[in-house]
């Protein structure tokens, strides 16, 4: 089952699925599994470690609920821009758009596809700062002076070193060895994270309505649902958890360059006919990662970045855009099951959208990054807590 922002990158990536399996120079079995690694990283990611942030906006049995119905809306919108593109005679999302509803929604849901990698970028070197600061605190010598714990230096040095000469690859398939690693250290994470759900759960004290059905903030939980930082909800002194963290930060720096990829791919369809020169694909790059960069550099707060692109492009992109152009290309009577569906999902979108951007601009969670959580100092232990994430 697909978080729903990372299921928008399902639907944002359909068009970079034939590109990735196109057979190359070295034959196509082992490019088919770089592409098949790049898919399920650009999908998956690091994202699933960040449902619990969800949960807890949501409330943790609508949150269960709303992971099994948007999971059957993206299933279904899949299925409509396939079909879509059957009744267009066009075999990917933007050519299906374009033909639809011309130059103006080939625009707007390229605009949309450029945010939506765009703005992960940020949040990626968002964690990146957070995450990676506390694992340098933690080697002797290293102290809150020290220019490994300034998250703006972390956040330059893995761009230059890292992320930045990843991204500069022309052959996404090149990234299929990076992607298994990502995925690699994403399972790690998720058994320390469940290890640690036995272990460390007697320390912390039970939250107040834990297990309340909803909460207000759903809406936002419907765009996000991916992303987020569980490691925060550890203290600094946790070997297991720091690990982790390392693992995670590792994990984000690799899932970048699939994100930066997406957006140049954009930018060469709408500017470039499709084809970048070497000079201009550098040139493409270099502006992309440094506007990411710089705002990641002055902006640190990852729970609003999330909420917003979740419902301004995450929502269109998986509810709103494949519902309105099947709606305008079926043949069929206004009662069919398709047309009545599509309707559904596309109110429900548009809803979702509106609502939520509503409730993020009007209520915006806490910035509270490298805050250690209260049950770390043992003086502290007995306090009871009433906003502990689940």
């Amino acid at each position: 089952m697909e978080p729903p922002a990372a299921a928008a990158r399902q639907v944002e990536t359909d068009d970079q699925i034939a590109l990735l399996s196109k057979p190359r120079k070295k034959g196509g079995n082992s490019d088919l599994a770089s592409a098949a690694f790049n898919i399920v990283n650009s999908i998956i990611g690091s994202g699933i470690i960040g449902l619990p942030y969800s949960m807890k906006e949501a409330g943790f049995p609508l949150g269960v609920l709303l992971l099994f119905v948007v999971a059957y809306i993206t299933d279904y919108s899949i299925i409509l821009l396939i079909k879509g593109g059957n009744l267009s005679s066009t075999n990917t999302y933007q050519e299906l758009v374009r033909k639809t509803y011309g130059r103006a929604g080939y625009i707007i849901l390229s605009t949309l596809q450029f945010l939506y990698p765009f703005i992960a970028m940020i949040s990626y070197n968002i964690i990146t700062g957070d995450t990676l600061t506390k694992v340098f605190q933690r080697i002797p010598g290293v102290g809150l002076d020290n220019v490994l714990t300034d998250r703006h230096f972390i956040i330059l040095l893995t761009t230059i070193i890292f992320t930045l000469p990843i991204s500069l690859y022309q052959d996404i398939a090149k990234l299929g060895k990076i992607s298994l690693i990502s995925l690699i250290l994403t399972v790690v994470i998720l058994i320390i994270v469940m290890v640690r759900t036995v272990t460390f759960s007697p320390q912390v004290p039970k939250s107040e309505n834990a297990w309340t059905f909803a909460k207000s903030n759903a809406v936002q939980a419907i765009g996000v649902m991916s992303f987020g930082d569980i490691f925060e909800n550890y203290c600094r002194d946790d070997n297991l958890a720091t690990f982790g963290r390392f693992c995670y930060g590792v994990t984000v720096i690799l899932t970048f360059p699939l994100e930066c990829f997406v957006t140049r791919e954009v930018i060469a369809n709408v500017f470039f006919h499709g084809n970048l020169s070497t000079v201009f694909h550098v040139v493409v790059t270099v502006v992309i990662i440094a506007v990411a960069t710089g705002v990641s550099l002055v902006y640190d707060c990852l729970g609003i970045v999330l909420e917003l692109n979740g419902v301004l492009s995450a929502t269109p992109l998986v509810f709103i855009i494949p519902s309105a152009c099947y709606l305008r290309l079926s043949k069929e009577r206004w009662n069919h099951s398709d047309n009545l569906i599509s309707s559904l999902i596309l109110a429900l979108g548009v809803l979702v959208m509106a609502v939520g951007f509503v409730m993020t601009v009007l209520h915006p969670q806490e910035c509270s990054h490298g805050k250690e959580m209260f049950y770390c100092f043992p003086s502290n232990v007995s306090v009871p807590n009433s906003t502990l994430p689940p």
